[in-house]
């Protein structure tokens, strides 16, 4: 396996030390190295990958140097506008070199909602024009592949891909951490929200570990999952996935359980809910500060004020708690009260370590679903 420090190293006797993107499951040792040993003007973890590709081009514009974009292949779908419309060489010949996480790579076993993007991963490349090797797990050959694409970007002006397979990087830990305790884990968040809801109530809960977390507690109670849609990919959409079950069904209320690295990649989501969302939406954000389920990197969700920016945008109520105590009492409050309605909830930072996945397929999901609202 690859060194972190080798990596970045070698990159760096390159010139090239400026990184932008989402952190994934598969860059997680390489994310945390370069969070710990490059400064915070040199490595922003953005809204989004597109975001990234602009914070990107920016920076080259700026320097005439070569930026890293990393991510996980998922957000190869969010580059592909800047990627054809801002740095192709048909337009500004902007060189960048993608750094990307193959989940779902054919023949390896992994999530379902990584197991189409696993295919198309290369295709997409493909497609794209953009040039890319599949980075080696041996240092000196992983130097050779660096030094072949640096020298295309440099020479040709365009991206160039370095894609990276599971147990590529060597194991690194994120040194450089604040973590702030607030009272409540997110798991015992969720259980209190999901357990305060009515029996005609549906939730839609974002991608990753709040999704998970919900369905473990639904099966220790013992109780079926037709009312909860879980978003298992497609981060940042589940507000709009929720906004469009709410305006169909008016007299149900509909719970959009969000994460603050979800909310923020596409916050322009919250303004369309604002601004059609009915008196049953409710949109509860579990805040910890940190994209969880890929390694603890930081967000901004702690600073910034999501609350004022839902207030703003035209939510009819929000708030912020950061105790159980506050959230039954806030609770109490949202289902006295025509939303639309932004809750945001403070909890801690990790996870069970024998916290399970769903067991249940999505098509599996989506059916009991929408059997439920169609019955009850």
């Amino acid at each position: 396996m690859i060194s972190p420090a080798f990596f970045v190293e070698k990159l760096r006797s390159l010139d090239i030390d400026f990184y932008a993107g989402v952190p994934d499951s598969l860059l997680k040792n390489i994310c945390a190295y370069i969070s710990d040993n490059i400064d915070d003007r040199h490595n922003i973890i953005s809204a989004n990958e597109g975001g990234a590709v602009g914070l990107a081009a920016g920076y080259h514009l700026a320097t005439g140097r070569i930026p890293v974009v990393y991510m996980q292949n998922s957000g190869e779908g969010n580059i592909i506008n800047p990627l054809a419309s801002l740095i192709d060489r048909d337009v500004y010949q902007i060189p960048v070199l993608l750094l990307i996480g193959w989940r779902g790579k054919p023949g390896v076993h992994d999530e379902p909602q990584h197991v189409k993007q696993g295919k198309v991963t290369l295709s997409l490349l493909d497609t794209m024009g953009v040039p890319y090797l599949v980075l080696s797990k041996d240092e000196t050959e992983a130097a050779s592949q660096i030094e072949t694409a640096v020298d295309y970007m440099k020479t040709e002006g365009e991206a160039f891909a370095l894609v990276v397979e599971k147990d590529t990087f060597n194991t690194y830990k994120l040194q450089h951490q604040v973590a702030r305790e607030w009272e409540m884990s997110r798991e015992e968040a969720i259980k209190c929200v999901a357990d305060s809801l009515e029996s005609r109530d549906v939730i839609v809960s974002t991608t990753g570990m709040i999704s998970r977390e919900l369905f473990e507690h639904r099966t220790a109670k013992g109780q079926g999952h037709e009312r909860d849609f879980l978003t298992v990919g497609s981060m940042g959409h589940a507000s709009q996935i929720a906004l469009g079950i709410a305006l169909e069904q008016p007299t149900r209320r509909v719970w959009c359980f969000d994460g603050d690295g979800a909310a923020i990649m596409h916050l322009g989501g919250m303004a369309i809910v604002a601004s059609k969302a009915g008196a049953n939406y409710m949109h509860v954000v579990f805040n910890n500060g940190a994209h969880d389920s890929v390694g603890g990197q930081p967000t901004v969700g702690l600073d910034i004020d999501l609350p004022a920016i839902a207030k703003a945008v035209g939510y009819r109520h929000t708030c912020s708690v950061s105790t159980l105590a506050e959230l039954k009492e806030a609770l109490g409050i949202m289902k006295d009260q025509e939303g639309p309605s932004f809750l945001q909830v403070c909890v801690r930072k990790g996870n069970r370590k024998d916290l399970g996945r769903p067991t249940t397929t999505p098509v599996e999901n989506k059916k009991a679903l929408m059997n439920f609202l169609k019955q009850s």
